[in-house]
């Protein structure tokens, strides 16, 4: 868990980046934080590796204040990738994984196991990638590589600053849906940054609306969608969007199958494909529970979760991302 308290950061020229901060990111969730430029949003996720030091407050992860601790060490244990990528262009792929499990000094057979599991999990073989170097790739390969190279030391924080920003629309929302499934797979406390309510909105279990240093909303998406907290957040996630998930609220749970997971591990409670997005998130609300199983004759087809339903409501007629 990582905790910020009271944090306020002020530069050497009287901006005042962040304002007296008190912030809980729950453990094992992916966190989008969010604003316009210049709200805080960078200074306030680089705080975490003390990349960005604070002028005032205290921040904690699992309750141990990192004030105290090596920056070097903490920075190993803390996954990060940017937008600019950042791969040493001179190293091969293989090199670039492992640099971190090295500087861990992981014994050389586990850090080849591990490269060849994160690169299957991304979709690159390594049969075919391990000995070819960055340039040899494309924008949305190079920046897979720079996420399986922030997960290979097996950190239980993962920081993601702007990471799909530069690429094209489809590399973009092919790269949001692989996080998310990744997301379910290894279960890490996940920072992410953006400007993007679109991208915040389809991939994150909670959402930190910021503006001018300050915090004015914390909730999942579908918490900030139907109970915006003021007219900034109104207007930031944007009246069309809010009404067009309304809009599209009564298509059916069988519309949205292929969009809903597949295997589920805990309780969820049963509810029929022909219930609209609108009953479902309803349901779901009322049970308290992380997922519903979406049932046709009374066999499981799928599972949803909150941030599912939304991202089906937020689809238009045609299934393009609105």
């Amino acid at each position: 868990m990582i905790r910020f308290e009271n944090v306020s950061r002020q530069f050497p020229d009287g901006t005042e980046a962040l304002k007296n901060i008190s912030l809980t990111l729950p453990d094992q969730q992916l966190t989008v934080i969010i604003g316009p430029s210049g709200c805080g949003k960078t200074t306030l996720m680089k705080m975490i590796n003390k990349m960005e030091k604070p002028t005032a407050g205290n921040i904690y992860i699992d309750e141990k204040p990192i004030t105290g601790l090596d920056e070097v060490q903490l920075r190993r244990s803390i996954g990060y990738v940017i937008q600019r990528i950042g791969l040493f262009p001179h190293m091969t792929i293989s090199d670039n994984v492992s640099l971190v499990p090295r500087l861990l000094s992981w014994p050389k057979e586990k850090t080849t196991v591990r490269v060849h599991e994160l690169l299957e999990l991304v979709g690159l073989d390594p049969n075919t990638y391990l000995e070819r170097f960055p340039l040899e790739l494309s924008g949305g390969q190079q920046q897979r590589v720079g996420v399986v190279r922030a997960l290979a030391g097996d950190p239980d924080i993962v920081l993601m600053d702007e990471p799909f920003s530069a690429l094209d629309p489809i590399s973009r929302e092919q790269l949001q849906n692989e996080l998310r499934n990744l997301q379910q797979t290894i279960h890490k406390t996940i920072v992410f940054v953006t400007h993007d309510m679109d991208e915040a909105l389809k991939i994150a279990d909670t959402i930190v609306v910021m503006r001018q240093g300050q915090i004015e909303q914390i909730g999942t998406p579908h918490q900030l969608v139907n109970d915006p907290a003021n007219e900034f957040v109104r207007n930031f996630i944007g009246i069309d969007r809010i009404r067009q998930k309304r809009s599209f609220g009564e298509r059916q749970l069988k519309d949205f199958i292929g969009l809903f997971e597949k295997e589920w591990a805990g309780d969820a409670q049963k509810i029929d494909s022909s219930s609209t997005i609108e009953e479902a998130v309803r349901q779901l609300g009322e049970s308290r529970g992380d997922r519903l199983a979406i049932t046709e004759n009374d066999r499981v087809l799928a599972y949803a979760s909150e941030r599912d339903l939304l991202n089906a409501a937020l689809l238009k007629e045609g299934g393009a991302l609105v």
